[in-house]
């Protein structure tokens, strides 16, 4: 069974991939330099990728700095705060406009063409940063709408499965479940701001969550933080 398995390099997608591996999945990995301000996430990907053996590996190219309105995206500088309980219950600014919409879009091209029924997407909807496009309504409205929207729906050829494993679970959760299948921590990304040598930032949103989750899961994360 073929399956698009959408892979940025962060800890949540490596990990998604890994359950699609373990699911028996040939896994043709999905990545994409849309203009993102921490691109060293697609050589985390490129590894990730590697590491569970895809049976190809596509980094689309796309440039939403054409619109901004992001700090990974635009001249915004990147939130920081000093523990998670500092983060603020809206939309932060680091939400990407429309992001995964496009993301999964072209995982539907890609799947239509290989004849694949399945996608796999790391969204997460407990300890994330309340990005509107990570809720389980919007998976499955974008599943319904992919199944009109593609060639072999229609036919019937194929009918198309949004796989979201991580969506109940916390981020030590998701550490747990990433240890289990098999993913290496230390090839992975998650900082949004990371320092010209590739090192994570360590109190940007992402970094903060992904820090809560080891520490809460009692796994050694294996990064360098320059704020550990």
């Amino acid at each position: 069974m073929n399956a698009v398995c959408l892979l940025s390099g962060g800890l949540d997608s490596a990990t998604c991939l890994g359950v699609a591996r373990c699911e028996g999945f040939d896994c043709y990995a999905l990545s994409f330099d849309y203009g993102q301000r921490h691109r060293v996430e697609l050589e985390a990907a490129d590894r990730v990728a590697r590491h569970f053996a895809a049976r190809k590996h596509l980094t689309a190219r796309i440039d939403l700095r054409a619109f901004g309105g992001s700090a990974l995206t635009a001249d915004i500088d990147v939130p920081k705060h000093d523990s998670v309980d500092d983060l603020g219950g809206g939309i932060p600014i680091t939400y990407v406009p429309a992001r995964n919409t496009i993301f999964l879009s072209y995982a539907m091209a890609w799947a239509e063409v290989l004849q694949a029924s399945d996608i796999f997407i790391g969204v997460n909807a407990i300890d994330y940063s309340g990005y509107p496009d990570c809720r389980p309504e919007f998976i499955a409205a974008f599943e319904t709408m992919a199944n009109l929207a593609t060639k072999t729906g229609v036919e019937g050829t194929t009918h198309l499965r949004i796989h979201t494993p991580l969506a109940k679970l916390d981020k030590a959760g998701i550490v747990k479940l990433g240890a289990e299948v098999g993913v290496d921590f230390s090839q992975t990304h998650s900082c949004y701001d990371p320092d010209p040598d590739g090192r994570s930032c360590g109190n940007c949103d992402s970094c903060l969550l992904r820090k809560k989750g080891f520490r809460e899961a009692g796994v050694a994360d294996p990064l360098i933080y320059v704020i550990p």
